[in-house]
């Protein structure tokens, strides 16, 4: 059974710390999923919730797509490139 991982953006927003860390989580364990709950502290609506994600998925890579359900982005890596987002 493959385990999901799960992160928080808070108030220190999005960081190239935060996108590095996020990047190997896929890349040291078998999982193809990761949660990141956005924080209140984080951002203002569900649009900059939809931009923090926008810019994770520039950060990770074109084998990465995301789906923002409230304030929850699960990612997901893909074997091969994706040339769509969401």
């Amino acid at each position: 059974m493959k385990s999901i991982k799960k992160f928080q953006i808070g108030k220190n927003g999005l960081t190239e710390a935060f996108i590095e860390q996020v990047k190997n989580s896929f890349e040291h364990s078998d999982s193809m999923n990761v949660k990141i709950d956005i924080l209140k502290s984080a951002c203002r609506d569900k649009k900059h919730a939809g931009e923090i994600g926008e810019q994770l998925i520039k950060g990770l890579g074109p084998n990465f797509t995301y789906r923002l359900v409230g304030y929850v982005l699960t990612i997901k890596k893909w074997r091969k490139s994706k040339s769509f987002i969401k």
